[in-house]
């Protein structure tokens, strides 16, 4: 007899594990509440006709990295990754932009004095990419599949980020480069591992680089589909589930949800124990959103900032580790840190001939509602003088509109729950069966599991993975 799955919610994680156990012969239904499946890794033409605004996630170097999509297969099915000249560059006040290369020794002999120390520091991770994200996409409590090498980082992520940037380096371009990175952590940058996040992303940067997916972020979705229907998958949407009773048997359930939206189900028979670990979830900061679309390029102070596909603004370590310690206490800095992507740079058919795409956010505190889209504004032009006037058009979407938008973004947090204290390693409940929902055949696969927030797929991966196991063992 067949066994059965069903996946409630149709994010990169819940396609992922659909995809997982599809091709381990489970026939496999997914619902999923929007119109379009995709979570936070849709795109659509909110800046008018000819436009492509990835609505989430823009850039991906866990994705091309990914082992899920590597094994899936992606590129098969019509995915393609496209490359800026510089993976990311980081603006500085009265100096060039520091600039992250797709190499190691091309970045590192930029940086001068701090060329050494940035090539020890790197080039464990930088040789190895592929084995490095096998290692951290999957559960940290667990034996990773290279314990050496994930030794090597373990050694490199312990750091707080800024007092090892201060320690390491001597320029302010090599230690706001590696600042930035670590900035991903959504953390303040004296938390202990954060070094991890500056380390791993730098890394990624030089190796497998930061690309975008040709005609935005959903070609990613687009090619998951074309996967999942070749597959026999089906795939509803507009299906709203409420009650896990309204759904046929099946051998499991796997919920592509956060904790919040885990506890609002009836019909999960989850344990009191396990239901009261989900309502002390933490979530972590917001990100105010705000797309642009411009006559032509950003007008960069430093002109090659042009060609990065990510750049980081928030000038020098010392005000990006204030802006963080702000956010940490639930403040927002009057120069909050902001993540911009150019992917109309790499992929002109994002927009109108002559014409750019800009994608951008801000760490702000958890459900922030304030006018966070004037510092943006302002963080752009103060490294790039005459950026508004290039403005045609101007989308602000704060954190309580991509809440709307996709309920796992609870306040605007985009990477399914704070990674503060134990919960970076022990995310959603204490439990070494991350995946495991507190009641039996019932599954969590949402970036709330390891390894977090991206499009990778891999929470989805490893969460159909258990399934395959607990089915095997006749649990």
């Amino acid at each position: 007899m067949t066994r059965t799955a069903i996946v409630v919610g149709a994010g990169p994680n819940g396609l992922a594990a659909a995809a997982r156990l599809a091709k381990a012969g489970l026939h496999v239904v997914v619902h999923e509440l929007a119109a379009r499946p995709g979570g936070a890794a849709r795109s659509a033409d909110t800046l008018g006709p000819g436009t492509t605004v990835d609505l989430g996630a823009a850039a991906h170097p866990f994705g091309m990295g990914s082992p899920a999509f590597l094994d899936l297969g992606l590129e098969e099915h019509g995915l393609q990754w496209l490359h800026h000249r510089y993976p990311m560059a980081h603006p500085l006040d009265n100096a060039p932009s520091a600039l992250l290369h797709r190499d190691l020794e091309t970045t590192a002999t930029a940086l001068g004095v701090d060329a050494a120390v940035w090539r020890r520091l790197h080039r464990p991770l930088v040789s190895r990419a592929l084995d490095t994200l096998d290692n951290v996409t999957g559960p940290l409590l667990r034996l990773p599949p290279h314990p050496l090498l994930m030794a090597r980082f373990g050694a490199r992520a312990l750091w707080p980020a800024a007092p090892a940037a201060r320690l390491l380096f001597r320029t302010e371009a090599a230690r706001a480069l590696f600042a930035g990175s670590a900035a991903h952590s959504m953390l303040p940058l004296g938390h202990l591992f954060t070094a991890g996040f500056g380390v791993l992303f730098g890394s990624l940067g030089q190796s497998i680089g930061w690309p975008v997916a040709q005609g935005g972020t959903n070609s990613i979705i687009d090619a998951l589909l074309r996967h999942l229907s070749a597959a026999g998958v089906e795939v509803h949407t507009n299906s709203h589930v409420t009650d896990l009773r309204q759904l046929p048997a099946a051998d499991a359930v796997l919920l592509d949800l956060t904790p919040r939206q885990i506890l609002a189900l009836t019909g999960t028979h989850i344990s009191a124990r396990y239901a009261g670990h989900l309502r002390r979830f933490r979530y972590g900061p917001g990100a105010f959103k705000v797309d642009y679309l411009l006559d032509g390029p950003i007008p960069w102070r430093d002109e090659r900032t042009a060609h990065a596909g990510t750049v980081h603004l928030g000038g020098t370590l010392a005000e990006l580790a204030a802006a963080e310690r702000l956010l940490g206490a639930g403040r927002l800095s009057n120069s909050p840190f902001v993540m911009l992507a150019q992917p109309s740079a790499a992929d002109p058919s994002r927009a109108p001939e002559g014409q750019q795409v800009i994608w951008s956010y801000a760490h702000v505190p958890n459900g922030y509602d304030g006018p966070a889209g004037e510092l943006v504004d302002q963080q752009i032009e103060r490294f790039a003088p005459g950026f508004r006037d290039r403005i045609i058009g101007r989308i602000q979407t704060p954190p309580r509109a991509l809440e709307d938008w996709n309920p796992n973004l609870v306040g605007g947090d985009i990477g399914g729950g704070s990674l503060r204290g134990l919960q970076q390693v022990l995310r959603p409940a204490p439990t070494l069966r991350p995946y495991h929902a507190g009641a039996p055949g019932l599954y969590v696969c949402s970036s709330s599991t390891p390894p977090g927030g991206g499009v990778h797929g891999m929470a989805g991966w490893h969460a159909a993975a258990a399934v395959l196991r607990d089915l095997r063992m006749g649990r």
